[in-house]
């Protein structure tokens, strides 16, 4: 299997994505040294495990960068699907701007520029209806 955002996006949900993230950044313990061997007693394997870092290999650390982008992209995409139930709910572009952690009408841009990549035609124009005007214009 190709470790790519691509193969990994229709494997995983977004849920999924970013539990198998968590579980994997937690395991590397960010040592910046090489992986390295570390010779052991015989009778003591048992605690050369407790005391060894815990490092990913590199399947796993190719994983963890594109499971990093398939949970940016999903939560990216939810964005949208957010926003549009803020409007219906009557949230104005002050509230929408500031749950974002952006200013209204910077929202309002890139909710507008984002919905004729991710929706139809007729799905886009229904969407640039419900946002109304520009915020400050």
């Amino acid at each position: 299997m190709s470790i790519t955002p691509e193969a990994l996006e229709a494997e995983f949900s977004l849920p999924t994505a970013a539990t198998r993230l968590d579980f994997l950044s937690r395991r590397d313990d960010g040592a910046t040294t090489l992986n390295t061997v570390q010779d052991t007693d015989d009778d003591s394997w048992a605690a050369s495990l407790k005391d060894a870092p815990m490092q990913l290999d590199v399947a796993e650390s190719l994983e963890l960068l594109a499971l990093g982008e398939v949970v940016a992209r999903k939560a990216h995409d939810s964005r949208i699907i957010g926003i549009r139930a803020a409007l219906r709910g009557g949230a104005g572009w002050e509230q929408i701007g500031a749950a974002l952690g952006t200013s209204p009408q910077a929202a309002y841009d890139t909710y507008v520029a984002s919905l004729s990549d991710q929706l139809d035609a007729d799905a886009a124009a229904s969407a640039r209806e419900l946002a109304g005007a520009r915020p400050g214009s």
